[in-house]
This record gives structure tokens, sequence and C-alpha cells, in this order.
């Protein structure tokens, strides 16, 4: 896919790291190049904010791979590499109060899981709400809509069942019920921005986001934007990278410029910035690089 916009919107130089053969080179070479990342910021004179360590942490889906054959020792890892948080994406076998056990040996928190539409539309509500419960996380978080609901009906009908199961979520001591993007959200269809149709005809008190900032990049949004317009509506984010052909990277890695993003993040109630990467080669790798790159970010 075209990443044209996304260049520009992030003021990111994926066309000049590319052209240098910069961007292969990992995190330091960008930072250099951008001036941002290792603390260099924006000369504005602000000072220069970083994410708090209780704010970092892994969607599980990067360890996917892993976890399925050792799934204790991979949270060992990450919470021995720094991560505070996780977002639960799969159960590989167990229960929720079994990986609430194993969280709590390692010294991890979950902070919310992903729960397929249907059931968080349906009648599995109330048992995924005391899952997260369990977990001991806040959200629920709704991964994608089904192919067939992308069109502006479609999103409009996910927008009313959110809402009603945001509010379940609400009385039984939850946070509003978060919806994932991917780039397809965020197309003009009919003449209308699918996500736009999300983002005002839901309730915020009931809804709020998880905004997968590789996938919004991919479809031309503008995370700065949004925040600003938006307010705290967004507690979660994907922090996803970038390459510049426009595959995914280590989190510092890509041509994405995070620090820019992050620094309308407090407007967008940002807490929990979640590292995710889709098709890591070593998930392990990937998690000690983003991490590295996200504790020393300042912005």
């Amino acid at each position: 896919m075209s990443v044209n916009g996304t260049r520009r919107a992030f003021l990111g130089t994926a066309a000049g790291l590319a052209a240098v053969g910069l961007a292969s080179t990992g995190t330091t070479a960008y930072a250099s190049e951008s001036g941002r990342g290792h603390g260099h910021g924006h000369g504005h004179g602000r000072p220069k904010r970083k994410i708090p360590r209780s704010g970092i942490g892994m969607h599980l889906y990067t360890m996917r791979s892993i976890l399925e054959t050792d799934f204790e020792g991979t949270l060992e890892q990450l919470a021995d590499i720094g991560y505070a948080t996780v977002g639960v994406s799969g159960r590989f076998g167990r229960n929720a109060t079994q990986i609430r056990q194993v969280l709590d040996d390692v010294g991890l928190k979950a902070v919310l899981e992903h729960v397929g539409y249907g059931i968080v539309a349906g009648t599995g509500l109330q048992q995924a709400i005391a899952d997260v419960h369990t977990l001991g996380g806040e959200w629920v978080v709704v991964p994608s809509l089904p192919g067939e609901m992308h069109t502006p009906a479609g999103y409009r009908e996910a927008a009313a069942a959110m809402n009603r199961a945001g509010r379940v979520a609400r009385e039984s001591g939850l946070g509003p019920v978060l919806f994932h993007n991917h780039d397809a959200d965020h197309k003009v269809v009919d003449g209308e921005v699918l996500y736009d149709i999300l983002l005002n005809e839901t309730d915020p008190e009931y809804v709020g986001f998880e905004l997968d900032l590789y996938w919004a990049a991919k479809g031309g949004a503008d995370p700065r934007r949004l925040f600003v317009e938006e307010g705290p509506r967004f507690p979660a984010l994907h922090v996803k990278d970038m390459a510049p052909n426009g595959d995914f990277a280590d989190v510092g890695s890509g041509v994405l410029d995070f620090a820019e993003m992050f620094e309308t993040a407090r407007r967008g109630g940002v807490r929990q910035w979640l590292v995710e990467h889709d098709s890591p080669k070593d998930p392990i790798a990937t998690a000690r690089n983003s991490y590295r790159h996200l504790s020393r970010l300042r912005y």
C-alpha cells in the first residue's frame, strides 16, 4: 500500500533515510537523522516529557509464536526487559485466572483484552467483562469489525452495539469499551470516513479507542489531530513502527515520528503505550529494541 500521505503527515524522513541507507541500521541512525528519540527533543525550549515506566506495555499478539511454546518464560522475559503492562490477545490454552496468576508471579499487569466483536455485541459480553476483571484489566477491546460491516450502515450498527456494551462495562466497574483500528477503518465509503462514524456516534463515557499508530498512518489519519480534536478518548495506543517500504518495524527503527505524535498524547488521554509488531522475526529482540526506544524517548 502507498504510504505517501504517511511521510508527509509525520514529518517522516522515509525518503531521505531510504536514500542514504540509514533506516535499516536501526534506532540510533533514525534518532540522529530526526533529532528525536534519545533526549534531543524539538528545540522548542519546553520540558521534555518521557513515558512513565508504568505506561510501557507489550501487546501480546507480538509474542504469540513463543507464548505458544513457553508462556511463563516469555512473560518473565518481558518483565525482565522492563515492561510493566500487557494487552492480552489470545489465551494459549489458559483461562483468565491462570493468565492472571502468571502475570502476578512475574510482576506484569494486564490492562486490557481483545475480544471479538460478535462476543461484545452478543451474549458473551458479561463473561468477557468478568474475564477482564479477573485479569486485573480495565478495558474490553474490539479488535476489528467483520468485513461485511465495512459500510456506513455497518459502522452505525457497531457504534450502537458498542454504546450498549460500554454502558454495561462501565456499570460493572471497567472503563469504556475500546475499538482498535486497522487501515480499512479510515477509508471513505459512500462519502463518509468510517472511523469518523464511530467517533461521532459513540458516547465518550461508554466507548473509547485503542489507536494503532501504524494502521492510522497507513490509512491516512493523523494521531496528533485526533488527540487534540477528540480529547481524552484514547487511553491506550498500539505503538507500531513502519519500515520505509510500508512493512512492520521495531519501534524506533522505522519512519513514524512518535515524538511528534506524542506531543499531544496527554490531550488524547493516553495512559498506555503498548508495543506491537505483527510479524517479528525474533519477538524477544523486537521487545528489547522497542522498549529501549520508548524508555529513552523524549517528547
